[in-house]
């Protein structure tokens, strides 16, 4: 990904902030002007179309994803940790940015026919495998209760911040850093109480 001024980062911010909020990519010109501060004419400046805008969001959106999990490569924490820290990079990056999932859900549908879709659907696909296997060292069950506590999981970490607004969760726990930690590591210790 090129180098971006702290304009164009405020824009690619707030864009991918809108298709999470809006929950899809069809977010206007305009709103997006507005949320990010700026006028039309400067994400024009910035982008010339709003298509090479959107193909940096779902650049952006590579590149944090993969610095979510880059956790799990660091052979200085065992397994149960490596996942905590894993899960509050995935909670601190649905917070900031509830689009996620409405770009990785829009680039599963369009990686045969776009490029930068189908390395979405490539790196975040590889960057499960990762978690996966930290999951499975750690909750070292048979296939289908990993399956099962696989589930329980990722719907625990993404559930309460995708869903802050209407599932009236504290937004404290999600919010402050230490509190979501204790979360993780409860969920975490509660999936694992069998062995």
């Amino acid at each position: 990904m090129r180098d971006l001024t702290s304009i164009e980062e405020k824009i690619l911010d707030k864009t991918l902030y809108l298709i999470g909020k809006i929950g899809t990519f069809n977010v206007p010109i305009r709103t997006i002007a507005k949320e990010a501060g700026v006028n039309v004419s400067a994400i024009n400046y910035y982008f010339r179309t709003k298509e090479e805008m959107l193909l940096l969001v779902k650049e952006f959106y590579i590149d944090n994803t993969i610095a979510a999990y880059s956790i799990l490569d660091n052979d200085e924490y065992d397994n149960k940790e490596k996942i905590i820290l894993c899960a509050n990079e995935i909670i601190e990056y649905t917070l900031k940015y509830p689009g996620v999932l409405t770009i990785l859900k829009e680039a599963r549908s369009r990686k045969s026919c776009s490029e930068i879709d189908a390395k979405i659907v490539e790196v975040t696909d590889r960057m499960n495998i990762k978690l996966d296997k930290a999951l499975s060292n750690f909750f070292n069950k048979n296939l289908k209760d990993f399956q099962y506590n696989k589930m329980i999981f990722l719907s625990s970490i993404l559930y309460p911040p995708l869903n802050l607004d209407i599932a009236n969760f504290n937004e404290k726990t999600m919010g402050n850093k230490e509190e979501r930690l204790k979360y993780i590591t409860y969920v975490v210790d509660m999936l694992n109480k069998d062995n």
